[in-house]
């Protein structure tokens, strides 16, 4: 099953959503660290995380850990970005990806874009920047779920 990767969030209410979602559908959510907010339990309580006991989260210290870890686990990384002529609805989704997300305030970094194994984008419509960030999470993690189960 594919786990979502929040790559430094900034904003713990959209941490908790996605955190809930995972809980939800017993899928994996990876924080990598350091995050715009404290992570613990009384915070995501207090972001209306009320799952957090069921959430199954792995906490990154950072960029370096994760990538370290990814690699000895040999999970391929999709990255989630604008920056991307490809729709997630025309990718090829693997049971054991990894679907990043950047920060709500800057995405992801460029060394994050050159370590992905693929890119993919939401296609929106006119001159619109963005969609929120536990939105894009639960769109393009229910096609991934919908291709490998």
């Amino acid at each position: 099953m594919p786990d979502l990767v929040l790559f430094q969030p900034d904003i713990p209410g959209n941490a908790g959503t996605l955190l809930r979602l995972g809980a939800c559908l017993g899928v994996r959510v990876h924080i990598i660290e350091p995050a715009g907010f404290r992570l613990d339990e009384k915070a995501f309580r207090r972001a209306g995380m009320d799952y957090i006991d069921q959430a199954a989260m792995h906490r990154h210290l950072n960029w370096q850990t994760f990538e370290e870890w990814r690699i000895s686990e040999q999970r391929r990384l999709v990255l989630l970005t604008t920056k991307s002529e490809l729709p997630y609805t025309g990718f090829a989704f693997e049971a054991t990806d990894l679907l990043m997300l950047g920060r709500e305030s800057s995405g992801a970094p460029d060394h994050v874009h050159t370590a992905a194994d693929a890119r993919v984008t939401i296609p929106m419509h006119g001159e619109a920047r963005s969609l929120n960030m536990a939105l894009s999470g639960a769109m393009v993690l229910g096609e991934a779920l919908r291709q490998t189960a």
